[in-house]
């Protein structure tokens, strides 16, 4: 266990934060209130996570001492018990830098009984790349629904007809079918035959769900949030308020929104100046827009397309250290850890990806997907080839997140020096005051004082006290006392 702690910790430490299965909590003074969601949410998580009492985040994930680690692991084994189901720990000693922790393994609620929820409030929680929320009654469809295949791209659109589907489109997907699939497929002479055959319409010549997303003319008229929401983050020099730049919400069958999508990146991610071995000098995208195009097309592709999903959007923010991909629906068929490992082409959307097979950019006339599971592969390679950190893929059973992270990713703030991490770790057993630190420390009152205001700048130490009052410091994830 110490060992996996150790690497666990400095992955942690490499990442700059928690990972999505991961939470590390200081638990100075007791569980925190937060452990109630975290609790729920890896329960719900695929595959679990593990929680870690006794580390700060914000000095690198040092120790902190724990006053009674008997208590605490007493107080996590009550705590499970407070969910239905009741959440399964496994609940172990571990050490890291020299000093102890408690490593608590969060095993995954079945699958049949999930959403794991707070007994108390009937809440259930669901992980984010960036903190844990309440899930919505339509997001508790999901898990509900999960639990049979699915088969909605087969449905036909209440509504539609087949003059709801884009001619060009037809027409090029047709003659791809019989060009590349001749003795199959493409064997049926009559169209009418042949797109029924194919999925793309029912008898009477209805589209598909998989056929007018795939190849309709506008399938938001049936499908208003089957969209692409995309916008980056302001940046410093943006007038005040600014909560956006570039936003756009795209729209159209697969193969349009897949060009709009890839302009759009060429418009909104940064460039750098690459020297070429041949001696020229081009402009490239931070973010590889091959890795880019991969993604998006696997979130159109396989998004959930059930009736809890509808109200939700594909989601592409651009922040300043990192790009994150959100569609609706976990994965399918497949686990993340084998994500790029197997050729596994398991599918949520079968018919849809059937199709899309022989549907073709109207921008280059390239393939939208190839099906052989080579995307993560290519993925992988791409981000290798611009320097960036791999790709981190996160199932959440019911959403699907693809987080890149840029070249300032591992820009972290300036370590504390010598003495700031003196006096932190001296505020730990409990508040203290200059003068009392003076003592422990032997430094001097000036010195102290400095290295407090540049803790409390940083939200590392609080101050208690003041205006005639005696003036204390704790660590503020401390209690007052």
């Amino acid at each position: 266990m110490t060992e996996d702690v150790a690497d666990l910790v400095q992955t942690l430490r490499e990442a700059g934060g928690d990972t999505t299965s991961v939470e590390v909590k200081a638990a100075a003074g007791g569980l925190p209130v937060s452990l109630t969601s975290s609790l729920s949410a890896l329960a719900n998580l695929p595959g679990g996570g593990t929680i870690i009492l006794g580390l700060d985040e914000r000095t690198g994930f040092r120790p902190v001492p724990l006053a009674d680690p008997q208590i605490l692991k007493q107080g996590l084994a009550t705590k499970a018990r407070a969910y239905t189901p009741p959440v399964r720990l496994s609940i172990d000693d571990g050490v890291v830098d020299g000093k102890p922790v408690i490593v608590a393994r969060v095993h995954e609620c079945d699958p049949s009984a999930k959403p794991c929820r707070v007994t108390a409030t009937g809440t259930a929680y669901l992980r984010g790349y960036d903190g844990d929320f309440p899930l919505s009654d339509l997001e508790t469809q999901g898990f509900l629904t999960a639990r049979r295949p699915p088969l909605f791209d087969r449905q036909p659109v209440d509504g539609a007809s087949f003059d709801d589907l884009d001619p060009d489109l037809v027409a090029s997907f047709l003659a791809t079918v019989r060009e590349r699939d001749a003795t199959g497929l493409g064997r049926f002479t009559d169209d009418a035959e042949l797109l029924r055959r194919a999925g793309v319409t029912v008898s009477g010549g209805r589209p598909t769900t998989a056929g007018l997303l795939a190849l309709g003319v506008h399938p938001q008229q049936f499908f208003p949030r089957y969209v692409i929401q995309a916008s980056a983050e302001p940046l410093p020099h943006d007038p005040p308020g600014a909560r956006a730049r570039n936003q756009i919400t795209i729209t159209g069958p697969i193969p349009r929104m897949l060009d709009t999508a890839l302009d759009w990146a060429r418009r909104t991610f940064d460039t750098v100046i690459v020297a070429n071995p041949d001696g020229s000098v081009t402009d490239r995208p931070v973010y590889p827009l091959v890795a880019f195009r991969e993604i998006i097309a696997n979130a159109l592709i396989h998004r959930d397309l059930d009736h809890w999903s509808q109200a939700f959007a594909i989601e592409v923010r651009l922040r300043r250290d990192r790009l994150v991909i959100t569609n609706p629906g976990g994965l399918y068929g497949i686990t993340v850890d084998r994500l790029g490992h197997d050729a596994v082409t398991s599918a949520r959307n079968g018919l849809l990806v059937a199709i899309c097979q022989h549907v073709r950019s109207a921008a280059t006339g390239g393939r939208v997907i190839e099906a052989l599971a080579s995307g993560i592969p290519t993925i992988a390679h791409e981000l290798s080839d611009h320097a960036l950190p791999p790709a981190q893929y996160v199932d959440f059973n019911i959403r699907f997140t693809v987080l890149l992270r840029g070249p300032a990713a591992n820009s972290t703030s300036p370590a504390l020096n010598a003495t700031e991490l003196r006096i932190y770790d001296a505020l730990g057993p409990a508040p203290r005051t200059v003068a009392q630190l003076e003592v422990i420390l032997d430094l001097t009152g000036p010195n102290i004082r400095k290295a407090l205001r540049s803790l409390r700048n940083r939200g590392l130490v609080h101050q208690d006290g003041g205006r005639g009052r005696t003036t204390t410091y704790r660590h503020s994830l401390t209690p007052r006392g």
